[in-house]
């Protein structure tokens, strides 16, 4: 089983040499911290952001530099700092390659949930309904199942949705799976991790062929 840092390991092995890429608040933000050094990546945040690099050191943080999340971040350079509007016409005009966002639920026909639960204080809806509104590849990092131990990856989401049928791949931390007309799609279990395990913590349809692999880590 992954924890947090062993699913963002596991989704930087999805970005490539070039790529834009925008992490949302959460898991995601861990990714910049395992991508492979021999390729040339630019991460985007959509408070103004492009260029950021791995977390500071304790001790080091500029308290001026934050991520979408109010995480103190260091950047690489030639990094750039822009505003919102220039921000968001990145997002909304597609130049971004790969989007990485934490959720709450995702259905079986790649539904997305990861802004609201009813009843509870929220922020606002963020920059998240645009970037699953306009991204062509969306990569989910998530918690296959709630602290009650109830599946997250569901026939059909429960909670008010971010985007309808824009999420391609889940990595939590029991599996990686794709999103397929079918359902969701096992492609690898996480390290020490059975398929029934799988299967019974996934409440949407699980497609399951013979010698899932191991993720490697």
């Amino acid at each position: 089983m992954l924890d947090k840092n062993g699913i963002a390991k596991r989704i930087a092995k999805e970005v490539k040499d070039g790529y834009y890429v925008n992490l949302g608040i959460g898991i995601p933000t861990l990714v910049a911290n395992f991508v492979r050094e021999d390729i040339s990546v630019e991460f985007q945040s959509e408070n103004g952001v492009l260029g950021m690099g791995p977390f500071p050191f304790e001790g080091e943080e500029d308290a001026d530099i934050i991520n979408a999340g109010k995480q103190t971040i260091t950047t690489l350079p030639g990094a750039s700092f822009f505003d919102s509007s220039m921000s968001f016409g990145m997002i909304r005009g597609q130049h971004v390659d790969l989007t990485i966002l934490g959720a709450m639920e995702v259905a079986e026909n790649g539904d997305i949930a990861n802004w609201k639960i009813p009843g509870k204080m929220v922020k606002g809806m963020g920059g998240a309904m645009d970037l699953v509104a306009s991204a062509e590849n969306i990569i989910v990092a998530m918690m296959h199942t709630n602290k009650a131990g109830k599946s997250k990856l569901l026939k059909k989401c429960s909670l008010p949705l971010t985007g309808v049928g824009c999420v391609k791949k889940i990595v939590t931390n029991l599996a990686v799976l794709e999103v397929t007309p079918e359902g969701f799609k096992l492609l690898e279990r996480a390290p020490g991790v059975s398929v029934d395990e799988i299967i019974k913590a996934t409440e949407g349809n699980l497609i399951v062929e013979n010698n899932v692999p191991e993720m490697e880590i």
